[in-house]
Order: C-alpha cells, then structure tokens, then sequence
C-alpha cells in the first residue's frame, strides 16, 4: 500500500515513516474521546488517514505496541471524520495482568465503548476496518489470517468523503512507540447480509 496518500489530520512530536512501516511516539495526555460517562473531551491524539469516496473497501493493519506500559496506552485504526464524528479500535493497556481490546463509537459528540480483556503479553493485533456505503465494521486478529468481528455500527455522517487511518496516544502520564505495518486495502471482505430480509422487503407483500 502506497503510504504517501496518507496525510497527518494531527501530526505526533516524533515519528518516522519508511516504505513498509509506520512508528508513532505517543505524547503524554493525548487522547480521543467525546463525553459519555466520563463527561471529559479530548481530542489531541495523532492521527495518520488517507481520504476515499469509494462506498466498499476494507483496510487491514498489523499494530505492534511492545513497548505500551502503562495505563490506557493504546494504537489501532481510526476513521476520524471530525472531532464529534469518528471511530477507532484498538488495544488499550491496563495492567500486568490484561488489557481491553475494544472499539469506541463516536456519532454527534458521544462516544461510546464496547471491550472485552485479552491477557497482558498480547503485544501485537491486526486490524480489518470495512465500508459498506454508511455502515462499517471492525475486526480483529492475532495472526492475520483468521479476522473475528469485534463491532458492526453505522455512522451519521460516513455517507460520503471519508477518512480513514491510524491512531495511537498515551492518555496519562506516558509514551510508548507504535509500529504499524502490513497495510493492505482490498476490495470489501465484510460480506453483505444473506439473512433475514431488510423490512420493507419483508413486508411488502402485506396488506392492513
């Protein structure tokens, strides 16, 4: 994949791009959320996306994050459309023991977060992000090969233009070195539905 379409929405202090691979130096205090629970915004983390109109795609990235060591560090992909408007998934550090692997959700200023803990000497993921015309899907998986669904959701305004990415950021006290590699973007991998029909379909054939 061709990593000089990519642009900085938010450029990070240190990093260094070559052919094949991406490395961040996460900041301290930088972050990606909206509201929600917490009732804090911060919408300071480095973001590193390419721009497409094109309705059916998947992108898929190896993220190795060796070096995240304290809490909530984290890297993953991103599409950040604006500072009320995106998603991401992606490891997020929490102790020696697990870390939660999850998905945050931003649709006109809320985020939300969906998680599960995988153990603490997991030290590198990849990523499937999807499009289908408004809606998308994120995915995961530890060798790159077998992708499981972490979370299918639909985006107000991720009907048109989009951006699409990686992240990475240390919300507290710390930094750590983000490597992204392997970057792929295929044709459409999440496949549409072949279950039960849309509603108007369903019932088009019925009269009140």
């Amino acid at each position: 994949m061709d990593l000089k379409g990519f642009q900085w929405t938010r450029k990070p202090q240190k990093y260094n791009i070559s052919e094949n691979k991406i490395e961040i130096i996460t900041k301290p205090h930088t972050d990606l959320w909206q509201r929600t629970y917490y009732h804090f915004q911060n919408d300071n983390a480095p973001v590193l996306q390419m721009e497409t109109d094109e309705k059916y795609f998947s992108f898929t990235v190896k993220t190795d994050f060796e070096e995240s060591h304290h809490r909530f560090d984290q890297c993953g992909i991103v599409m950040y459309l604006d500072s009320e408007n995106w998603l991401k998934g992606s490891v997020e550090y929490e102790n020696d023991e697990f870390q939660h692997l999850g998905s945050v959700v931003t649709n006109q200023g809320y985020s939300d977060w969906a998680t599960t803990e995988i153990p603490a000497n997991v030290k590198s993921i990849w990523y499937r992000f999807s499009r289908r015309e408004d809606d998308y899907c994120i995915e995961c998986s530890e060798d790159g090969v077998r992708f499981k669904q972490m979370r299918i959701c639909h985006m107000y305004q991720g009907g048109g233009k989009i951006q699409f990415g990686i992240y990475a950021c240390s919300p507290e006290d710390s930094s750590f070195k983000a490597v992204f590699s392997e970057l792929k973007l295929t044709e459409c991998m999440w496949e549409a539905h072949d279950g039960q029909q849309p509603d108007e379909l369903l019932y088009s054939g019925l009269s009140i």
